[in-house]
């Protein structure tokens, strides 16, 4: 090529023409993209989250919307606007009306819990083992820390409280107006393929709201069933243990063995009498909300092997801590209507296609 001044242009190296090495390229070029991908979503993976709370949560506001919506015909956005008042409304009730309680209540929870814990090693040791109360200190510290790995946004008490503000904020944005950004997410997509995401998005949804449903219903048994039935037998800290069990029952499986240590710790703290029948209401408890609550509201959501859920809490919870132990659950459930729909539209595909 000549330019204006007459400088002629001359091949240089970097012009390649042969078409392996050209490949080659397009192959190195890919593999470093995905590699970049892998480490920009480990390095956001916190964000990623928030968001992915975000959505959880805007399911849930969209959900009392529906619900209310089934008793009183006004419009949704005053419905919506309804369910977040509720929604501050009880926070600020737990926290003034309850908070003196429960913050006295917990002072004393963990010198109670490291008594019996040190009390369970001494009997240990008293009956031969070589296992002394400090190494049954020791295991029980361990099997708290590889419940997850928390990060220090979230172990500090003022980043928790931020990272709730913000994916409540992000929550009510999205609830608000939910259409447009699942239209500006399908306008980045093909036009063959939004139509897929459209029914894909809005099955996504009604298995969130059914499954936060029935977790809220399971938290709101568990904890006031708790608490109800710990202060009627004499339990120490009933009300703390009862507010515990209801948060611990979001996550589940490891919820409910976390809780249910605690309980027969501080049932055993007042006696073998008050023990037992700590250990009884902890298994009351459990039975309603597995063979009564969840069949009835989950499982008509989403059908999760425990063992899945179990395992996803495990790896979730030990690369992101608390939060994707959290949000592990949801997850799950989006990738499984997500796998289900591809499988769906790959029969189709099959069938039109024929043999």
């Amino acid at each position: 090529m000549v330019q204006e001044d007459g400088f002629r242009e001359e091949v240089g190296p970097t012009e390649l023409y042969d078409p392996i090495i050209r490949t080659e390229i397009k192959r190195a070029a890919v593999w470093i993209g995905m590699t970049a991908f892998v480490v920009g979503f480990v390095w956001l993976a916190q964000p990623l989250l928030l968001i992915m709370g975000g959505l959880v949560l805007a399911a849930m506001f969209d959900g009392g919307a529906r619900l209310l919506g089934r008793v009183l015909p006004i419009p949704r956005s005053i419905r919506l606007t309804i369910v977040v008042l509720a929604v501050f409304g009880f926070m600020y009730w737990t926290f003034i009306f309850t908070g003196s309680e429960l913050a006295a209540q917990a002072a004393s929870l963990q010198a109670i819990v490291e008594a019996q814990i040190e009390s369970i090693g001494n009997r240990i040791a008293a009956a031969g083992f070589n296992i002394s109360a400090e190494d049954v200190k020791g295991f029980g510290t361990q099997i708290l820390n590889s419940v997850g790995r928390v990060t220090e946004a979230v172990s500090s008490v003022v980043g928790t409280v931020t990272n709730m503000a913000m994916m409540l904020v992000l929550a009510i944005f999205i609830a608000a107006e939910p259409r447009m950004y699942e239209r500006g997410v399908a306008w980045m997509l093909p036009l063959a393929e939004r139509e897929h995401f459209y029914v894909t998005a809005a099955k996504m949804g009604n298995v969130l709201r059914r499954l936060m449903a029935g977790r809220l219903l399971g938290m709101a048994v568990e904890g006031f069933g708790t608490w109800i039935l710990l202060s009627l037998g004499g339990v120490p800290m009933a009300a703390l243990l009862g507010v515990l069990t209801g948060l611990l029952a979001f996550l589940p499986n490891i919820g409910a063995i976390v809780s249910g240590a605690l309980i027969i710790l501080v049932g055993f703290s007042a006696g073998v009498d008050v023990g037992l029948y700590a250990i009884f209401v902890y298994f009351v408890v459990q039975m309603v909300d597995g063979y009564l609550i969840v069949p009835m509201v989950a499982k008509r959501a989403v059908d999760l092997a425990p063992a899945l859920v179990l395992g996803a809490q495990i790896l979730l919870g030990a690369l992101f801590g608390i939060l994707g132990l959290a949000l592990a659950d949801p997850i799950i459930a989006m990738i499984k209507v997500a796998l289900e729909r591809q499988s769906e539209r790959n029969e189709a595909r099959a069938i039109r296609e024929g043999p």
